[in-house]
């Protein structure tokens, strides 16, 4: 099956085969969410991207081989709405960025600092701090050596635009320029972007609407 990274709260995940690595999307929750399940391939270690909703939902996609650890991308509570129960579950280290920890109500483990690299099996992810959505979101760049990067960016860049700074214009010109310059300055128009909520999108069909984003305001 191709992926195409649709789904729908109710529905199936969509799953992405990669030589190294498979990525498992699902939707839940009352705000669309999506969550990311990530596993190894070589060790069958796994990883959640934003335990948001729906706990079982959750948990029957890990299943019985349980997950190592689970990243919050941000302190919003649509994002964590299901990680304590996830986390008492199956005892996984919870991980978020350093500035939004103290926001997000689930002990952190271990606070993200940019450019630090967090590991799932032999797979390596390369965290990006993003400052204006919120305070301390992070985005996991997955660097292929076998093809083009994928980057988990929570809701920091969806298609269409950056997150909501709610008509803040420094929040906004912070998070514009840290979107630019740490994810479209130094990663190509191949990079897959996996968004907090809906559908997927890549950098190459996004770059040529960063002048309109900007004189827009958001």
């Amino acid at each position: 099956m191709t992926y195409s990274g649709a789904v729908k709260v109710g529905g199936p995940a969509d799953v992405h085969e990669l030589p190294d690595l498979m990525i498992s999307k699902v939707a839940v929750g009352p705000m669309n969410n999506n969550a990311y399940l990530l596993r190894c391939r070589a060790t069958d270690e796994q990883l959640l991207i934003d335990a948001a909703a729906e706990p079982h939902t959750l948990l029957t996609l890990i299943g019985s081989s349980g997950i190592a650890s689970v990243v919050t991308t941000h302190r919003h509570q649509d994002h964590w709405g299901a990680l304590r129960e996830v986390v008492e579950t199956t005892g996984a280290r919870t991980y978020a960025g350093r500035y939004d920890a103290e926001g997000i109500p689930v002990p952190t483990d271990v606070l993200v600092e940019d450019g630090d690299t967090l590991r799932v099996g032999r797979v390596e992810l390369t965290a990006r701090h993003l400052v204006g959505h919120t305070p301390g979101s992070i985005a996991l760049v997955y660097d292929d050596p076998h093809g083009h990067p994928h980057v988990f960016t929570g809701d920091c860049l969806f298609p269409g635009g950056v997150g909501n700074t709610w008509k803040d214009p420094k929040a906004f010109e912070s998070l514009i320029n840290d979107v630019e310059t740490k994810l479209f300055d130094q990663l190509p128009d191949e990079t897959w972007v996996y968004p907090g909520h809906g559908d997927d999108t890549t950098l190459g069909a996004e770059r040529p609407h960063l002048g309109e984003w900007r004189e827009r305001g958001w």
